[in-house]
């Protein structure tokens, strides 16, 4: 090779090494400058805003009562029909409903009851089978009532309330609901109920615990008993409501309860009831009921005397219960007599503690008080010859619960949505 080839290749490898230098130059000045930046590896510095902090401790929760398993066990053929037994004449399967943010009706509560009434609860009317389809807005709005109609013997005509066992198996008409523990669906057409409106309603309702036994237990084999209710509370409930052919989907929390008595228990021991079921902002469940045994012509303390009542109290949807069976209410605003000297309660105070039946919950002085006061209802009369009224609506509710346990004195309050239903009869 010539010594000129040599020359320029050398010259080459020069000029190379000299543009490498220059860029290397070139990226030290531009980084001194603050053009760019030498690569590092991403690292996260928490500002002190974005420091972990320690999960705050669960709101205290209240004593549970100790219930016995056969207190919580409920078969089909608990659920299925009992009138069709000749010493049973009354009977209802009830479900409610209070829809939540999740809901196009958020707010709205409903109320729906198959009843197959005794026959002189209504007297003079020959229509004992009643159905119940309500719908409320936290803003007034009212849609659906209720209606009796006759009850066939069967031969001759068929009864307008139909139910066979095991399990939910009940028609009025139209309407319908069908299921076994843990899942029942509920079709409901308000047909005549609501002249200004047309109403269907699909729901399905999920208990993702066991029931309670209000009256008597499965340790009495309650399934053959003359009398006896439980009630199914914290139900996961969805589904869709049409008004006027405007459809909603709807979601919330529900409430199912099945009752029975016998012919012994008429209208005549039986001149009144309050009921509610309550949901709480903070996500628990009240179940509230009080009957009333004397007709309030006899006494204006009937309010006070209280044969049966209960309330129950689930933190968890019903997993773990506490009941308050020490019942005071006091009425504290009535609407117009119905009927003379018998009024349907709009505001009630209600003080429950534990009773008798909870003698280990007693020791920590739970004292419960909360006013439940009506907004919106349907009101039902029925005057001469049967003299009874009903109001099913929607209602506001406030209060406190406080309880001492080994972390000390806890008062809490509380506040909610509740559906109600009142019945008062004038004997």
């Amino acid at each position: 090779m010539s010594s000129k080839s040599n020359l320029k290749i050398n010259i080459k490898k020069i000029d190379a090494i000299i543009v490498v230098v220059l860029i290397i130059i070139a990226g030290l000045v531009l980084i001194k400058a603050g053009y760019i930046f030498p690569f590092q590896e991403d690292t996260f510095e928490p500002e002190p805003d974005d420091e972990i902090k320690p999960t705050p401790p669960p709101p205290p929760t209240p004593p549970e009562s100790i219930t016995m398993g056969y207190m919580r066990a409920v078969s089909p053929e608990d659920e299925g029909v009992h009138f069709d037994k000749i010493n049973i004449c009354r009977e209802w399967w009830y479900f409610s409903a209070v829809f939540d943010e999740n809901s196009d009706l958020n707010g709205w509560v409903v109320s729906i009851s198959f009843n197959h009434m005794a026959r002189g609860d209504l007297i003079g009317t020959s229509k004992p089978d009643l159905l119940v389809i309500t719908l409320h807005g936290p803003n007034g709005e009212e849609y659906g009532g209720m209606i009796n109609k006759e009850r066939g013997l069967g031969i001759i005509k068929q009864p307008t309330l139909k139910a066979n066992s095991p399990g939910v198996n009940i028609r009025y008409e139209d309407s319908w609901a069908e299921g076994q523990s843990p899942e029942w669906h509920v079709h409901v057409e308000d047909n005549e109920i609501d002249n200004n409106h047309d109403i269907i309603i699909d729901l399905t309702y999920f208990a993702p615990f066991e029931p309670v036994w209000t009256i008597g237990d499965k340790a009495f084999e309650i399934s053959s008993s003359n009398l006896a209710s439980y009630i199914f509370t914290g139900c996961k409930v969805n589904g869709k409501v049409i008004i006027d052919n405007q459809e909603y989907l709807v979601n919330g929390t529900g409430h199912h309860e099945h009752s029975w008595s016998p012919n012994m228990v008429s209208r005549g021991l039986i001149n009144g009831w309050d009921w509610s079921h309550i949901i709480l902002e903070n996500g628990w469940n009240i179940y509230y009921a009080n009957y009333y045994p004397v007709p309030q012509f006899v006494s204006s303390l009937s309010s006070k005397i209280n044969p049966y009542g209960s309330l129950i109290l689930t933190t968890d949807e019903g997993n773990t219960i506490t009941i308050l069976d020490n019942i005071n209410p006091e009425i504290t605003k009535s609407n117009d007599e119905i009927f003379p000297f018998v009024k349907i309660p709009l505001e009630i105070d209600v003080n429950a503690k534990a009773g008798l039946s909870q003698p280990l919950l007693s020791t920590y002085n739970i004292e419960f008080n909360i006013n439940i006061k009506s907004e919106n209802s349907y009101d039902k009369i029925w005057k001469f010859p049967t003299y009874v009224g009903m109001s099913v609506g929607r209602s506001s509710v406030s209060g406190t619960i406080g309880w001492t346990d080994n972390d000390g004195y806890h008062e809490l309050e509380l506040n909610g949505i509740g559906t109600q239903w009142n019945m008062r009869a004038l004997l």
